[in-house]
């Protein structure tokens, strides 16, 4: 009853003009995004968080929302139409949306993905009003001990899933680790890795590392790969209504996505590409038309992306409770909580509770506004495919600048700015995820301050972290995290070798 009750209070404020006008600003900002081919939320929340310290924070992160929601639900038009997904999570899509729209049928795999995205996003975000409070009181019951094990879990997750490589994945976690211990030490009043620099004495702005990696080094990655050529659009034919057989295929497939979305989500580092391929596999798998599948079968496309918006549902949960970023976008947001002054966690639902529901409400409202936004106005999103590449790229390294020189004003920070952005070029160029980066840098301060705390009750007994059940699960599953993958690998070319 508390729950329903907080949950009414924050569809109270979500549903004021002003919280409604920003709310469609979210999310036909992040439709916008998420159409252009290579973008994504985490980059638009990147170059937004500059200019939006004078909003309101409510007002803020349900634009945040929206973007992230939003993006979600236009990845697909990119994909389906020319077979170019946006961010990873679109891929499944990819492989049979574009081929219903080269077989004449884009508009229903446009209408599935929009519809099942509605379903999914508002059946995650159900499960996230009820399971929010539920992690709250378990969350309570950790010591610093279990906190620094969990962040200890969410950093090895993190490297060990995002990226192809384990080994690039700690490589990008230690720099994040290292440029989060910049500044003076708050204990010891010491000065840590400045070399001398005073601008230096108060840390590493976030935004700044955000802005640079997500902004400066993605587009710059993009321009080098720019091709002059035009993308091969294929034009929606025909009524985007669904026929009766569409529908009776679609519905199981959407509901099925969102259950296997939303926990994979909720997970650390679950993210989303995890669950759209399960569905994909999942799908396949049961459905009656299993020759469809390579040639244009809707189940492929209504699945997937069912699973794709209740996953990002779900990337908040961890986010909100426990102050765990399980994606690019949640770190993006997360280090956008500290820049209010917000410390994401058990407490946030009881320090700022009307900023968290109205927060939830308003994924609810934008739910609603992003299909009635993506089914009548496809034909108008396909347009700004159109748009010359290299304009947007300077639009976004103009933003950057701009936005980042705004906060301080200093030309110190516009040279770190592009110091950070050549290395996050470098990463992207050579597959080291940016991800880990930004949670290092983030997490690693507090689990500095966790692990002290720890020490000091137990009086420097390292043993407090076996000797608990919750933190000694803990680091036993990131050491499985860890190792899981290596051993895998060394299977693999062992059975390879063998075969050979």
């Amino acid at each position: 009853m508390d729950t329903l009750n907080a949950l009414l209070g924050g569809f109270g404020s979500a549903l004021s003009p002003m919280n409604l006008l920003w709310a469609l600003l979210g999310v036909t900002l992040g439709t916008f995004i998420g159409v252009l081919p290579g973008l994504g939320p985490a980059l638009t929340i990147a170059l937004l968080l500059p200019i939006t310290f004078q909003v309101d924070p409510a007002a803020a992160f349900i634009v945040f929302g929206g973007i992230y929601f939003g993006s979600q639900f236009g990845g697909s038009t990119t994909s389906i139409l020319i077979n170019t997904p946006g961010e990873s999570a679109s891929i499944v899509t990819a492989l049979e949306g574009n081929r219903m729209a080269r077989n004449g049928r884009g508009a229903p795999a446009l209408a599935t993905a929009a519809i099942g995205s509605f379903v999914a996003g508002t059946i995650g975000v159900v499960c996230l009003s009820l399971l929010a409070p539920v992690v709250v009181k378990l969350a309570l019951a950790f010591a610093p001990a279990d906190y620094f094990a969990l962040m200890v879990l969410s950093f090895v997750t993190v490297a060990a899933v995002l990226g192809n490589s384990v080994i690039r994945g700690l490589t990008s976690l230690s720099l994040g680790l290292l440029l989060g211990l910049v500044g003076v030490d708050l204990q010891s009043g010491q000065a840590r890795f400045t070399f001398g620099a005073l601008d230096l004495l108060d840390g590493i702005d976030v935004i700044i590392v955000v802005v640079g990696l997500f902004a400066v080094g993605e587009t710059l990655h993009l321009a080098t790969r720019y091709r002059s050529s035009p993308e091969e659009i294929i034009p929606v034919k025909g009524s985007m209504w669904m026929t009766a057989q569409d529908w009776a295929r679609s519905w199981k497939a959407w509901i099925r996505g969102a259950l296997i979305g939303f926990p994979i989500g909720a997970m650390p580092a679950g993210g989303a590409e995890i669950p759209t391929f399960l569905s994909y596999f999942v799908e396949k798998k049961l459905s009656k038309h299993p020759e469809e599948f390579g040639h244009g079968a809707i189940e492929g496309v209504a699945g997937p992306e069912a699973a794709n918006n209740a996953a990002g549902a779900g990337v908040f949960v961890p986010l909100l409770t426990l102050g765990i970023p399980t994606s690019a976008t949640a770190a993006v947001m997360l280090s956008a909580f500290q820049s209010y002054g917000i410390n994401p966690g058990p407490q946030l639902l009881t320090s700022h509770a009307d900023l968290v529901w109205t927060l939830i409400a308003s994924l609810y409202i934008g739910n609603v506004m992003l299909l009635i936004l993506n089914l009548p106005l496809v034909g108008l999103w396909v347009q700004i495919l159109r748009i010359p590449t290299p304009y947007l790229y300077g639009g976004i390294l103009l933003f950057a600048t701009v936005g980042t020189y705004g906060i301080s004003r200093s030309v110190f920070d516009l040279v770190m700015l592009y110091a950070i952005g050549l290395a996050g070029f470098f990463m992207r160029r050579y597959d080291f995820p940016s991800s880990p980066v930004i949670i290092g840098m983030i997490l690693g301060p507090l689990a500095e301050q966790q692990f002290r705390r720890a020490m000091t009750m137990s009086q420097g007994d390292l043993s407090v972290f076996v000797t608990r059940p919750i933190s000694a699960s803990l680091l036993a599953l990131a050491f499985i995290a860890l190792t899981a993958p290596i051993v895998l690998s060394f299977l693999r070319s062992r059975r390879e070798t063998a075969a050979a």
